[in-house]
């Protein structure tokens, strides 16, 4: 398990790191997907980051995302995907490391240049912040909050298709939380603007990490209060009531959002 209160160890080449070649993860044929490299044997294989980040301790090993060359990559060596396709493949833990050395390397790349004065940035506060030393402004981690809900109605859930999405598949209603919104307030706007729908009874379900590239999902459920199907064009490309006889293709039980679905027909008489 990842401990990120101490994100910072001495370095060493019994290091544990995640490697991304870009935005996909890169594992070795030679151990499982599920045990992160050591640093002396990547840099064996895959020769020295281009880009490295503390992101805690691995076992009470010190722990690092690495970016590694993509040229370095090889087919016969080593496999490389993306972090969507690890989901459900590996442990929650294994799966939130991955995650978040994603998310500390597109945060380390993103700001490598200070956004007040324009200076170099550095590591400070044990890798957990980016600071500038001309202006000493200091930039963390920032996640998005974003709301996700489970729409019911009787024995029957409210499913969408989102507009543009490569993935064929139905799922709950999703949105990001604006400035100066609550959670329940989001959920509530989102469902109004997706699908012209109004909603009651919201409740809290769970939260997830989801680093695509850097949300924190908020799980909800809420009762349908009132209203006929409008859709939002530019969003979503179908919607509809669907009951566990005529369920369509849906997301795997590993994200939030096939949790919601499957744990609302479980609990069904």
């Amino acid at each position: 398990m990842l401990d990120i209160t101490d994100a910072q160890g001495p370095s060493g080449p019994n290091d544990a790191c995640f490697a991304f070649a870009g935005r996909n993860a890169v594992v070795s044929l030679h151990q499982p997907p599920h045990e992160p490299w050591r640093r002396d044997q990547l840099e064996l294989s895959l020769g020295r980051p281009m880009l490295e980040v503390p992101i805690g301790l691995w076992r009470g090993k010190p722990c690092y995302a690495l970016e590694v060359n993509p040229d370095a990559v090889n087919p016969l060596e080593h496999i490389e995907g993306n972090l969507f396709s690890l989901l459900g493949r590996v442990s929650d833990e294994v799966f939130s490391a991955f995650g978040r050395a994603a998310q500390m390397l597109s945060w380390r790349s993103d700001h490598r240049f200070c956004g007040r004065c324009g200076e170099r940035t550095q590591l400070a506060d044990s890798g957990r912040a980016l600071s500038c030393q001309a202006c000493h402004y200091s930039c963390y981690p920032r996640l998005s909050p974003c709301v996700i809900v489970a729409v019911t109605k009787g024995e029957s859930l409210l499913l969408a298709a989102a507009k543009g999405r490569r993935a064929n598949f139905y799922s709950t209603l999703a949105g990001f939380i604006e400035p100066g919104e609550c959670a329940e307030a989001a959920v509530a706007r989102e469902v109004r603007e997706e699908v012209g729908i109004e909603i009651d009874n919201i409740r809290y379900f769970y939260s997830q990490p989801w680093p695509f590239p850097g949300q924190l999902m908020l799980g909800f459920y809420a009762d349908y209060a009132s209203g006929e199907f409008t859709l939002a064009e530019d969003e979503i490309e179908d919607a509809g009531w669907y009951e566990r006889h005529n369920l369509p293709s849906v997301p795997p039980e590993a994200s939030i959002s096939g949790q919601l679905i499957n744990r609302f027909f479980r609990n069904l008489p």
